[in-house]
């Protein structure tokens, strides 16, 4: 929806001439003027019901008062918000509430916040008003031994905003109301404890509740609203890059609660359940405090100078006799842009080489690698908030609502509320398979047979859009040779998916007025990522669908700043902002920006450090908040590799399974202890803000880096992250035109090249990047493991809702951990038959590289022959099976395919 495009409509509130647009209530147009008119059962995020009836006003014309929040406007109309017998009116109904409201003010945790409170106080109701409920009795409810909230009958006022956001928004459909009149309560269907139903913890109904009737049970008794401090930042989990507001009991310098503020982007105060409730780690009591030097085995704790020394000389030591090459760094996507900014200059300056990188390795570097070549940049194409807007949405190796929730929303509200077609390309039957016209449960690794059929069909059907080829893209007839002959029965043989099923797919996505393309790491994880994401690339340039509205490829970044850290220069091949350490006018420049000689020869990826450790190559390691001894593949290679590497550094929050065996260990503060910014999925440069205290000596990241660079003989130091970030403005043209000052209120989209620029919507408008769009011709690949008799399983991994990455936040959560304790493997129900094998056994899973034990989860979620493993869990850890084979171009591992095997726990070999 273009709003400029609309006709203005010109109305009169309370003498005011005000401009609005068709389809706007009253109350939206007050609102957005500045006009406060009480309300209680609106939520701009749902669809008005006018129930609760104060926000009734006087409409020249119309016989009784309206409400507000579902009147729509029109023109000339003529408003009245504050006459004496709308305030009469609204003053009864005040009344009425409170004499059922059996809260008290002065003990309520929601005092201060609560609109009750509020128009109670502005009415001027009676001090025997206020008074008049007694508090009632405690009785069960749903939310009993629930950890994450508590419903308390006696505050609520029955405008059923939680029932109702739990439908319109969440779709869970989780709450409902039972009994009637007075006895009329909020629960679930047949009064199931909340863990039970469809409930996901969201805490939507928290959000919306006016009352306090629903609050964190964790944030009970520890200080009222009124007394809370709230700092606006950026959430520290996915890359959706939710703008969060941290509560903080200033006193005892603690977070009490998270909430987000209705109409901020890109979650419009919508949250998941790690961004409500799993904030719990920034004041877990195993936090480090203390720089920690290993003797003999053991860690002891050391002085910050100490340990900063005594790394700076085994570092120089280690460079003087084996050369800058033998020293590797691990960047991270958990620390903002500044932290790995400061990161990659000081292993390129420091130390002297390019063997830096992150975890993008792991997950999106073939994304990289792929769009770049395609488009010229290797990012999200198209903006979160267009989502609603497309004709067709085609979600493929991505489980959005567990991995990015609140874009899956953005998914449901097309699908549902907007009529857009939603084609799902999944193994496993995911949660957005129920609002799908069409799901193609595709074998894993069988992405490239897939897309090039469908293209098959849209090249044989004339459903291309020709005009769009020839005026901007190249190399057309490369791919086109492929594709014609790459029929859907082909691809049926190979993917396992209906012939028939594939042509209607390409039919919808050709025919629609815009289709999106949604995709994250069941794409990318594969030896052939980088030509599983050039085919998705083609898929979308034959039909047009590149540098337009609502469409594009989009890839949904895992961490909250992997887009970050990649963007500024945590990779061994591009300085900040992609530009190749490889190119002698490039490296030029930033020599003469950072003023010494720069190696001009790309370094080592991930897991190529790792095997490089096994030759001698690599001696040393400096890792910055990531953690690969549960990240990487086939662990038992990665920790071998850990353990016998000569000197290793490791920087975290907490001391990790990594940290573990580090010769020395950096205490550094977490996100709500800091200043900076993360660059969410769709390109937002956006603020990180310090709410509390760091525990004990711990130290900005940033900080800890010049300091040990310093004591190398490389003087580094910045007063202020906010300084950085101008350096980075400075070198890197995408960021040229992003200060602090600019995105103090709202992020600004990547590319932005000066100060005057207002940011990138969305990429390749008009142009490609890199010229012209260029399509790639893609053949299909097997994975580099294929199931044989003895390992008969395809094993993927992935994520989970309830836990994240390696689950050193999530795990600290007493709500996460009450609904997801541990680790599973989902198999078929008829594979379980079987093999003996009953939902919740304790199995073993085998493959090439080693064997672990977790639980069964059975489940008609899967296909026969496939087993799915999420990685959070260190113990029975997924990733002690997967496998190392690397993507050839992106050295990215095949996380998503490996041969496996599964047997009850204590079978024979």
């Amino acid at each position: 929806m273009v709003i400029s495009n609309m006709p203005e409509i010109t109305v009169r509130i309370n003498g005011r001439e005000l401009t609005g647009r068709p389809s706007q209530t009253v109350l939206e147009l007050a609102l957005e003027n500045g006009i406060e008119i009480p309300n209680l059962c609106h939520d701009p995020r749902l669809v008005p019901t006018g129930s609760c009836r104060l926000c009734l006003v006087d409409v020249e014309g119309q016989r009784a008062p309206v409400a507000a929040c579902s009147f729509e406007i029109a023109p000339q109309m003529v408003v009245k918000t504050e006459t004496e017998e709308i305030r009469a009116i609204r003053r009864s109904f005040r009344e009425l509430l409170f004499y059922e409201h059996t809260g008290v003010c002065t003990t309520c945790d929601e005092n201060g916040d609560c609109k009750l409170q509020r128009y109670g106080y502005e009415y001027q109701l009676a001090d025997e008003v206020f008074a008049a409920g007694q508090v009632a009795e405690h009785r069960n409810n749903y939310t009993t031994g629930n950890a994450a909230l508590r419903y308390d009958p006696g505050k609520c006022i029955r405008c059923g905003r939680c029932i109702r956001i739990c439908q319109e928004v969440q779709m869970d459909h989780a709450l409902t109301f039972k009994e009637r009149a007075g006895d009329v309560e909020v629960t679930t269907a047949f009064d199931m404890p909340l863990n039970d139903s469809t409930c996901e913890l969201c805490g939507q109904c928290i959000s919306t509740c006016p009352t306090g009737a629903l609050y964190e049970r964790a944030a009970l008794g520890k200080g009222q609203c009124k007394d809370l401090k709230r700092t606006r930042t950026t959430c520290v989990y996915c890359g959706v890059g939710c703008q969060i507001d941290l509560n903080i009991n200033t006193a005892k310098n603690e977070i009490v609660r998270v909430t987000s503020p209705i109409g901020c982007v890109p979650n419009d105060g919508n949250l998941c359940v790690k961004g409500r409730f799993g904030m719990e780690f920034v004041n877990s009591s195993k936090r480090l405090t203390s720089p920690l030097i290993k003797r003999n085995g053991e860690f002891h704790e050391a002085t910050w100078e100490e340990a900063i020394d005594y790394v700076a000389v085994r570092l120089n030591e280690i460079k003087a006799a084996h050369g800058p090459d033998s020293i590797g760094g691990l960047s991270s996507a958990k620390c903002t842009n500044e932290e790995n900014y400061v990161f990659q200059k000081f292993i390129r300056t420091a130390v002297g080489t390019n063997n830096v990188d992150h975890c993008a390795r792991l997950c999106h570097a073939s994304t990289v690698a792929g769009l770049a070549r395609a488009f010229g940049s290797g990012a999200m194409t198209n903006s979160i908030d267009e989502l609603p807007g497309a004709g067709c949405i085609f979600v493929i190796g991505s489980n959005t609502t567990e991995a990015h929730p609140v874009i899956g929303l953005k998914i449901k509200e097309a699908v549902v509320n907007n009529g857009a077609i939603l084609i799902v390309a999944d193994p496993r039957s995911i949660d957005l398979v129920q609002y799908a016209k069409l799901h193609l449960a595709q074998k894993p690794g069988s992405d490239v047979a897939l897309i090039n059929a469908m293209m098959n069909v849209i090249l044989t059907e004339n459903l291309c859009d020709m005009d769009y080829i020839n005026e901007r893209t190249e190399n057309f007839d490369a791919a086109a040779a492929i594709i014609k002959d790459f029929t859907p029965e082909m691809a049926a043989e190979i993917t396992t998916v209906d012939a028939d099923a594939i042509r209607r797919a390409a039919r919808i996505f050709a025919q629609a007025s815009s289709s999106s393309i949604i995709y994250s790491m069941g794409i990318t994880q594969h030896t052939t990522g980088t030509e599983n994401v050039l085919s998705l690339a083609n898929l979308a340039m034959i039909t047009g669908n590149v540098g337009i509205e609502s469409a594009g490829v989009n890839p949904l970044r895992g961490q909250n700043n992997v887009q970050g850290a990649c963007d500024l220069g945590a990779l061994p091949n591009v300085y900040p902002g992609y530009q190749s350490v490889e190119d002698p006018a490039i490296n030029s420049k930033f020599q003469q920006a950072w003023g010494m000689d720069l190696s001009g020869k790309k370094g080592l990826t991930v897991v190529e450090m790792m095997h490089a450790i096994e030759e001698e190559k690599i001696r040393a390691l400096y890792i910055m908040g990531e953690n690969p001894a549960l990240s990487d593949p086939n662990l038992n290679r990665t920790r071998k590799a850990l353990e016998d590497i000569d000197f290793l550094v490791c920087q975290d929050i907490f001391l990790s399974e990594t940290a573990e065996y580090a010769d020395v260990v950096f205490p550094s503060v977490c996100f709500a202890e800091k200043d900076g910014t993360f660059t969410n999925t769709d390109r937002r440069v956006q603020r990180v803000r310090k709410a509390v205290a760091s525990p004990g000596s711990a130290r900005d990241d940033w900080q800890i880096i010049c300091q040990v660079a310093t004591k190398m003989g490389q003087p580094m130091s910045y007063d202020s992250p906010s300084d950085i970030m101008d350096e980075i403005a400075s070198v890197s043209p995408i960021y040229g035109g992003i200060s602090f000052d600019r995105i103090d209120t709202l992020g600004l989209q990547w590319p932005c090249p000066d100060k005057d620029h207002p940011g990138t919507r969305y990429l390749h408008k008009g142009k490609f990047t890199r010229g012209k769009g260029k399509f790639h011709p893609v053949e299909y690949k097997y994975p580099a493991e294929r199931p044989g008799k003895k390992y008969p399983f395809v094993l993927s991994t992935g994520r989970q809702l309830y836990q994240f990455h390696t689950g050193t936040m999530t795990r600290k959560s007493a709500v996460i951990n009450q609904v997801s304790p541990t680790g599973y493997v989902e198999i078929r129900t008829e594979d379980a038959k079987k093999l003996n094998i009953a939902d919740g056994d304790s199995v073993e899973v085998i493959s090439h590289r080693g064997k672990v034990t977790t639980l069964a989860k059975v489940t008609d979620n899967i296909e026969s022959g496939w087993l799915f493993m999420p990685f959070h869990f260190c113990e029975g850890p997924a990733n002690m099976l997967t496998i190392d084979a690397l993507d050839p171009i992106a050295k990215i591992p095949e996380y998503k395919v490996c041969a496996a095997n599964i047997r009850k726990a204590g079978g024979r070999n």
